[in-house]
């Protein structure tokens, strides 16, 4: 249990770095919201799995319990996440960001 646990973790770090290294890199506003949104709902999926699955230590009551409200947790970002970045670039386009061109 606890190799598919660091597996988890480790895999979930891997996203958040990714993440953070897109938000640092891409161009423009619009691009950085993309790493943001994917990358970050990704790692927070497999690090919360592998809370979940760690705090099920003995099978008690209350440990199945805390598990289903991880899981929850990580079910209710991943319906508002798609949805503040959606919020996000609208705000963007109303306050008149413009999309990054590569100059030749």
């Amino acid at each position: 249990m606890n190799i598919t646990v660091s597996i988890l973790l480790f895999g979930g770090l891997f996203f958040f770095t990714g993440g953070c290294i897109g938000i640092l890199r891409f161009p423009d506003f619009y691009s950085r919201l993309h790493p943001a949104g994917k990358l970050d709902t990704m790692g927070l999926f497999l690090s919360m799995t592998a809370l979940a699955l760690y705090s099920l230590g003995g099978f008690s009551i209350g440990e199945i319990l805390n598990g289903i409200k991880i899981m929850m947790i990580v079910a209710f970002v991943f319906i508002t996440s798609p949805t503040a970045t959606h919020a996000i670039v609208d705000a963007g386009v109303r306050a008149g960001f413009e999309p990054w061109k590569k100059h030749k």
